[in-house]
């Protein structure tokens, strides 16, 4: 399967790249070469539903066939019929928790930390990974005559989604910090719309570099190394706090309550082990005061990254 949906997106990619080159930001869509199942309902309609979404930090096909598990434990452990409900960009996941059409989602932490004021939602939970509940930014290669992010100045780069902190966020964060925007520094750029689209680009050599969330990239060295096997990691960011799953303050407290109770629990039972254990999680935990604090720090970059940008722009 996975060597099928491989094939699937290097016959579409060069297509889409040469559509864009006229336009110094492009967008590479993958939505329509794997469409995707719904979760399965439950046929007593008396149940409510449980709206979940997860941010594209994978492509929709390995994000729903890694999450399904999750969302038909949820529906049983709540009495509630679950509904994977996907979308391409983080900011559209943001909207329909604000509108209270989701209930639940697993966010990027840059869509946490831009969303929680204006959109209102309540963090449930954080996935403990390897003992810590923090990733990184790592920015990604093929060509080996690069070395560092000054190498790839008039180069092609990926980012992942406009909103993504470790895609999107950290790299303009370091071009600021060396008085340049992307669009000044990149000779093209490209969105991709998930981490593992970015690792894909840089290993076919279509795009010279991108920056891409750790956890995934390391999950793709474990489980698909020859995904990997053509990038090399030349810069890493400092520890941000791992994406939650949130929910939607228009989902009822009880309700809320109830999905945090499972959550937390999981570990605590075989299935919920097993589950775990596929998603690479040790155990859901409450968000630790250190984690809230982490997000001055993203906060702090997001101010310095505005002030750049706006300068740059000054005749």
């Amino acid at each position: 399967m996975f060597r099928k949906k491989l094939l699937s997106l290097l016959m579409i990619f060069p297509l889409l790249w040469s559509c864009s080159r006229d336009r110094e930001t492009a967008v590479v869509d993958f939505a329509d070469t794997v469409p995707i199942e719904r979760a399965q309902r439950n046929p007593r309609e008396d149940l409510p539903l449980l709206r979940v979404a997860v941010g594209a930090m994978i492509s929709p096909k390995e994000t729903f066939i890694h999450y399904q598990d999750l969302l038909t434990y949820l529906g049983r452990r709540t009495g509630r019929t679950p509904e994977f409900i996907q979308r391409k960009t983080y900011g559209e996941i943001n909207e329909l928790l604000g509108l209270g059409l989701l209930d639940i989602a697993l966010i990027c932490t840059g869509p946490y930390a831009t969303g929680k004021g204006p959109y209102g939602f309540r963090p449930l939970a954080v996935p403990l990974k390897e003992g810590g509940h923090s990733y990184q930014s790592y920015l990604i290669v093929m060509d080996q005559a690069f070395q560092g992010l000054e190498d790839l100045k008039g180069r092609t780069f990926a980012f992942t989604d406009p909103e993504s902190n470790t895609g999107k966020l950290v790299p303009t964060y370091w071009l600021a910090q060396m008085g340049v925007s992307p669009e000044r520094y990149f000779s093209k750029i490209i969105y991709t719309y998930s981490h593992d689209n970015s690792i894909l680009a840089v290993s076919r050599g279509l795009v010279d570099g991108a920056a891409v969330d750790s956890l995934i990239w390391e999950h793709y060295e474990e489980t698909h190394p020859a995904m990997t096997a053509l990038t090399r990691v030349i810069k890493r960011s400092e520890p941000y706090p791992i994406p939650p799953i949130v929910a939607s303050r228009f989902f009822p407290e009880d309700a809320r309550r109830h999905v945090a109770e499972a959550l937390l629990s999981m570990h605590e039972d075989p299935e919920g082990r097993r589950i775990l254990e596929g998603l690479r999680i040790e155990r859901f935990m409450s968000p630790p005061k250190s984690w809230y604090e982490k997000f001055d720090r993203i906060g702090t970059m997001l101010a310095f990254v505005e002030e750049k940008v706006h300068g740059f722009e000054k005749p």
